[in-house]
Order: structure tokens, then sequence, then C-alpha cells
């Protein structure tokens, strides 16, 4: 591990959030001599981010404990453009009242994890609308344009993937990374920012606004990525088969997001406490040691820290007592998700797919036969097998970790 002098970057180093830094001398220099003004970006495609943001949302969260000044820089201008990174096609435009419905939405995550105010180390949220949609486009161009070249633009992995699979890629897009270059360039003059942070696909954004930032106004700023954040079996976080795992409470309920993190896979547990909880160090050590069974009180541990932080005490509390009463109990706790029962009754099948266990009447049945469906705990093999309308509340499972109500409407 890199010896750093300042207490921002011993942090997010000694809790795996770096990837690469655009000069780390510099800026372990600016740190340890007062405050850094830093931001990140999102853009406001949905009403609520997904778990593949927090790790994003945690570094914001770092980056006060530590001192600093953290800048939530919601994209209601870049959005109406869409960011081309990692996406095979392009977004739909939204409207702008629905851009900023999504932001008011957002704004309520963040407010959890951050400090907001007028105070040196405050959070503070602002949006690159009040300046993009300012911009006369002859100014861009005229302003903006000399400082990019179209050859260094098409090397960039946001276009080549594109172009290399000989999909779409508008116009539209192509201008993205100039706006997010403009955009610390911006927050550097309004607000005095720093640095930039993001995931490792935005490395070459990033690294262009920090070229715009110095050719334009002369003003030496500093990047720092995470690492590509995977699973322990290689998949995206935030994504499952049978979602996203958004968290706002009113996308996802507490009980699910919980369960989220439960479920994990053992290998995951030592990194995940380290980047979504402020559980200390030498903790965070002692549960990744647990092995066998006993991982399962860490990936409890880690559940309830996560859960607490995005949903609050209540909510996490609530979660676990739901998910105790359930797999040790074997009652109904109040969090599991509920489908009501029709007055003519319904199939297992449509049981399955009603309550959200699967995405298809194919994919349904598939879990039937594969003995994965059961009603409180008996495994249910006839996929034209009938609940009843009078019946009393009945938990509905999909294999071992999913767990459902079903109760008369």
């Amino acid at each position: 591990m890199t010896q750093y002098q300042s207490t921002l970057l011993r942090l997010l180093d000694e809790r795996g959030y770096i990837h690469q830094l655009t000069d780390a001398a510099g800026l372990d220099k600016l740190a340890s001599e007062g405050v850094v003004p830093g931001y990140i970006g999102f853009d406001a495609t949905a009403p609520s981010l997904h778990v593949g943001s927090l790790v994003q949302i945690m570094m914001l969260r770092r980056l006060q404990q530590a001192g600093h000044k953290p800048i939530v820089l919601m994209g209601g201008g870049t959005t109406k453009v869409g960011d081309p990174s990692g996406k095979d096609e392009s977004r739909k435009l939204l409207t702008e009242q629905a851009i900023r419905d999504n932001i008011a939405s957002i704004r309520t995550v963040f407010e959890r994890f951050l400090t907001f105010g007028d105070g040196p180390t405050d959070a503070v949220l602002v949006d690159n609308d009040e300046w993009l949609s300012k911009l006369g486009y002859i100014e861009l161009l005229r302003t903006v344009g000399p400082h990019f070249t179209i050859n260094r633009m098409m090397t960039f992995d946001s276009v080549k993937l594109r172009l290399d699979r000989e999909q779409p890629l508008t116009f539209l897009e192509f201008n993205y990374m100039i706006l997010q270059a403009y955009d610390f360039r911006e927050l550097s003059m309004r607000q005095g920012c720093r640095l930039q942070m993001g995931g490792s696909d935005q490395w070459g954004n990033i690294v262009n606004g920090i070229e715009l930032a110095r050719r334009m106004n002369g003003t030496e700023v500093f990047g720092l990525t995470t690492p590509l954040l995977t699973t322990a079996d290689g998949a995206k976080m935030g994504k499952t088969a049978a979602g996203a795992v958004w968290l706002n409470e009113d996308a996802l309920p507490a009980y699910d997001f919980w369960q989220y993190w439960r479920n994990c896979d053992d290998r995951d547990v030592g990194r995940f406490l380290k980047l979504f909880t402020d559980l200390p160090l030498d903790e965070v050590a002692r549960l990744a040691s647990l092995e066998g069974a006993e991982i399962n009180a860490a990936k409890i541990v880690l559940a309830n820290e996560v859960t607490r932080l995005c949903r609050g005490d209540d909510a996490a509390k609530a979660a676990e007592a739901t998910a105790s009463a359930t797999f040790a109990g074997g009652g109904l706790g109040e969090d599991l998700p509920v489908y009501a029962i029709p007055a003519e009754g319904l199939t297992i099948v449509d049981a399955l797919v009603g309550i959200g266990f699967a995405t298809s009447r194919g994919e349904a049945r598939r879990l039937v036969a594969g003995g994965g469906a059961r009603l409180d705990g008996v495994a249910i093999n006839d996929e034209s097998h009938r609940i009843d309308a009078q019946a009393t509340e009945i938990r509905i499972s999909a294999g071992k970790k999913r767990h459902g109500i079903l109760r008369p409407a």
C-alpha cells in the first residue's frame, strides 16, 4: 500500500477505493494542506440510483469524513444527452419535468449519507443544467471545441465499444464527454472544485476535464477513479436476476435491499464491509476471517450496516426481524413482499409471476419443474397446482432466498 500523508488518501487507500490517480503526490499534498472540494456526477435517468452507484456515494461520504467538501453534481443537463459509457444503445430522452422529479427523488438518498449545509466541509448539490442549458452552440464550438480532437475522442472505450459492435452512436451522445469536461472546468470556477472522482470507466472523461481546466483557466485539478466493481462471480453490482437493487425505499422494499447484502458471496464480505460500511477496519478483518456457517453472521452485520446507512435504523431492524421470523421461526415477516389471491384463486405459476419471483410464465414453470417453488415450505412440483382464495396467509418461496406472502384479496 502506498504511504500517503493526507487523511483523505490514506482512508481511501485502506478501504480499497483507489484505482487510478492523475497526480497522487500533488493531490496528497493538497489534501494535507486544507479543504479539498471534490465532486462526482450522477445522471438523473430514473427516480432512484441503484447499488451500482453506492460506491461513488460512499466516496463522497469518505471525502467528508476526512474533512473535505463533497459536491454532488446532478446531471440535469447531461441527462438530456446521455452518457454512452458502458452502454450498447442510446438512452430514451426524458422530459425536463421528469429529470427535475428524478433529481428531487435522488437527493433524498444523498441526505442520508452526507451532511448538507453552508459550512466549509458541508456537502452541496448542484445541477449542471444551470450552466449547460445557457451555453450557446457557437460559444461551445469556439471556446471548448479547439481543445478536443476527433482522433482522441475516437479512442475512448465508450465510443470504440459501440463502433466495434456496429451499433449506432448518435452525435448527441458523442458530445457527452465534452460536456462532462466542461462541468469540471465550470465547477473549478464556481465551487473551487479541485477533484473529480468516478468509476474506472470515467477515466478518459475525467482526464479530459483536467486538461480543459488547465488549458482554459490554468487551474490545476485532479482525478481519482475506483476499481471496476463486480461481485466475486463476475456480475455487475446493482443488478440481479430479479432486477435492479434500487437505493430509494419506494423503488425497492427495505427487506429486499437487506436481503441483497445478506445473500452476497462469501468472498465479497470483507471487501463490501470496507467499501459500504463505517465499521473499523480491525472489526472488518475479524468478520471477513469467519469461515463456514459463521460467515453468515458477518453477512447479517453487512446487511444491517448498509441498510442502516441507506434506509435508517428502523428499516434495518425490521428487515433483520423479518428474516429471522422467516428463516428461523417459519413465520411470515412483516416486510416480505405480498401478493393478493384473486377471488377465483390462482395457480402456483401465476403466483410466482405475480409476486415477482419469475419474469414470465415459462420461467415460473421451470422453477416449479426444478423443485424450487414451495408453499409454506412444501415443494410444489405440479405447475397446475391451485391456491384457493379462501386460504389464510401462505408463505411462497422461490429457491432458498426469496420469500413472500400470499393472502386473500
